[in-house]
């Protein structure tokens, strides 16, 4: 027997994603944007409302980085998304967050944050989804792996809840992509 619940916002996991851009100022800012993800094989995608002090800042600088929240990172993470930066101008600084330009876009990497996509601005669609061109995926040397990967046991992501609103760790590797479901295929 299965529950219906109706329509929800209910996705499985939804990565904490946290949406840097700098102002006119070059101030940097972030927010929390939870309704997001890979747009196609180059391009992000990001729900942002008008708003947001972010969506301001990416229609002017044309960037932006988007970085993933990790179980250290939960309460800053937390706080961006909680606070905006239309009424606190720094809440930046108050999330303990510090800010390198990136090399490719006009938008902050941020340094607490270890791995970062940063995105050219493409368009907004006008029901506000933001589309950006992935320029450049950086990451700390502390979340790579021997071969110099990014291992996501050492990234330590975290996904949000929306049932709950709660936020989860990501759990151990259950299998291997593209791999475990040949046990399925019958030869001949």
């Amino acid at each position: 027997m299965r529950k219906n619940f109706g329509a929800k916002t209910w996705l499985y996991p939804m990565p904490v994603l946290i949406v840097g851009s700098y102002d006119e100022n070059g101030e940097a800012n972030a927010m929390n944007a939870a309704w997001g993800g890979i747009y196609d094989t180059d391009t992000v995608m990001l729900c942002l409302d008008d708003s947001h002090k972010t969506t301001e800042n990416i229609k002017k600088t044309g960037a932006f980085t988007v970085s993933f929240a990790t179980s250290a990172s939960c309460a800053p993470c937390d706080y961006v998304g909680i606070v905006s930066a239309n009424k606190v101008p720094d809440k930046f600084k108050k999330a303990g967050f510090s800010a390198i330009k990136s090399e490719y876009v006009n938008a902050p990497v941020i340094k607490e944050l270890p791995m970062c996509l940063e995105c050219k601005l493409i368009k907004f669609n006008e029901d506000g989804i933001c589309i950006g061109e992935i320029v450049n995926v950086s990451a700390d040397e502390s979340i790579l792996d021997e071969k110099g990967a990014i291992d996501a046991k050492k990234l330590d992501p975290i996904m949000y809840d929306s049932v709950t609103h709660d936020y989860w760790s990501l759990g151990e590797r259950v299998g291997k992509a593209f791999s475990d479901g040949k046990k399925l295929i019958k030869e001949g």
